[in-house]
């Protein structure tokens, strides 16, 4: 999702007019707990993701899950007007905030992605995913699956000595060169004691600028690639963002810490941690060196 207040021992550096939080050992503890619940929507809303289901009803499943382990849902009642549900649903051409509808059905061919975020002990944890309803075509499939290589092109690039413009051009790269559009307007976002802090990290940019990566920091990496244009426009429930050519989009995204051991990637399943198994053996517990 994509939109600051500091604890004792919280280091605070200001530059380029940003306030960046980097946290602590403890507190990247806290958020590892909001991101594993998390994370666990995934695994009870996938078996769920086919024609006929509701986005309403895959709100519920959403909202149940956060709850039953004693989290709050980070959208429900976020922002102004305030989100009325616990998941943003968007389908196709709706890029991200999709707000769930119980006359609203998944079909065939649909691409569908659920954005969620939970709020545990004062911390934040988020994250999205786009899935597949049933016989999807060909290019809606390739977009998909170029919108999640990116993000993982983006966090190979989170290293000492690199900065964030590093990330955002190696997610740009990877897309255009399969002929996608990149949004401009939306983007990732440190995260911590609130949902979104700073600093924006964003999905393009140029290698080598912005602001350079530290321990301490957590963030959402979070792709937002369309089948066209990176034009998109607002509709009048004032929550809803589509593409405006009205082509379709997807959106994949982790929070992810920097810390003495390497890059954490905190919002994955457990299953996609074993999907992912080579990738994170190239940075997790590899030392920020």
């Amino acid at each position: 999702m994509s939109w600051y207040c500091g604890l004792l021992i919280t280091e605070i550096i200001e530059r380029y007019h940003l306030m960046i939080i980097l946290k602590t050992e403890q507190e990247i503890s806290m958020i590892r707990e909001a991101c594993r619940i998390t994370a666990s929507i995934f695994t009870a809303v996938k078996p769920e993701i086919k024609a006929g289901i509701s986005t309403y009803e895959l709100d519920q499943i959403v909202y149940q899950t956060i709850v039953s382990q004693n989290a709050i849902p980070a959208f429900l009642n976020y922002g102004d007007p305030p989100f009325p549900n616990s998941a943003c649903i968007s389908l196709n051409e709706e890029v991200v905030h999709g707000i769930p509808k119980k006359n609203r059905y998944l079909k065939d061919g649909d691409i569908v992605s659920i954005d969620v975020g939970a709020e545990y002990n004062g911390y934040f944890g988020d994250a999205c995913r786009t899935f597949l309803v049933g016989d999807v075509s060909p290019r809606r499939k390739e977009l998909v699956e170029v919108t999640e290589q990116s993000f993982w092109k983006g966090i190979k690039q989170v290293k000492k000595g690199n900065r964030l413009g590093d990330i955002g051009h190696a997610v740009q790269t990877h897309c255009e060169n399969h002929g996608f559009g990149v949004i401009r307007d939306l983007t990732g976002h440190g995260i911590g004691v609130n949902l979104h802090e700073d600093p924006n990290l964003l999905n393009y940019g140029r290698a080598g600028r912005g602001v350079r990566l530290e321990v301490g920091m957590v963030m959402c990496l979070e792709p937002m690639i369309t089948e066209g244009s990176f034009q998109i426009q607002v509709m009048p429930d004032h929550w809803t963002i589509v593409t405006a050519d009205r082509k379709a989009a997807a959106h994949y995204e982790n929070t992810f810490a920097i810390t003495e051991n390497g890059v954490e990637i905190l919002t994955l399943t457990t299953s996609e941690r074993e999907q992912y198994a080579e990738q994170l053996s190239k940075i997790e517990n590899q030392g920020w060196a």
